[in-house]
């Protein structure tokens, strides 16, 4: 289980990149503010500052669940490292997790967008708390 809840955190952290990458470096592209419903140019143009601060929350949660994979796959187990690592996954997949269920507070519109961020983190922190209990 350790390794898949690895895996999954890392795919979290892959899918959180691509992410950051529409929201902060081509948010202003059709192709991307059409897939996030936004209505024209104008708009995208408009909402292109909160998107880029978004887009880099978004990277800062992957960067915390990758250097935690990166800690717990080099840690022995129950190392400070080891521990450190979790803490980080957890933290950064929870808050990935949490993100997701916000999202879908907002209306059954988002529901795909935010099954598919959601997802992946959701496995990783099941599938990590799993392995921690054993």
């Amino acid at each position: 289980m350790i390794l898949a809840s690895l895996l999954f955190a890392f795919l979290a952290a892959a899918l959180h990149v691509f992410i950051f990458t529409m929201e902060s470096l081509t948010w202003t592209r059709p192709a991307t503010w059409r897939r996030f419903g936004v209505a024209s140019q104008a708009d995208a143009e408009t909402t292109r500052p909160l998107a880029f601060n978004q887009g880099f929350y978004n990277l800062f949660l992957a960067a915390g669940a990758v250097i935690g994979v990166t800690c717990v796959a080099l840690g022995s187990a129950g190392s400070a490292q080891s521990v450190a690592g979790w803490t980080l996954i957890l933290a950064s997949c929870g808050s990935m997790l949490l993100a997701a269920l916000v999202l879908v507070s907002t209306g059954r519109k988002y529901l795909r967008a935010a099954a598919t961020q959601g997802t992946l983190p959701l496995f990783a922190v099941v599938l990590g708390l799993l392995a921690l209990t054993q």
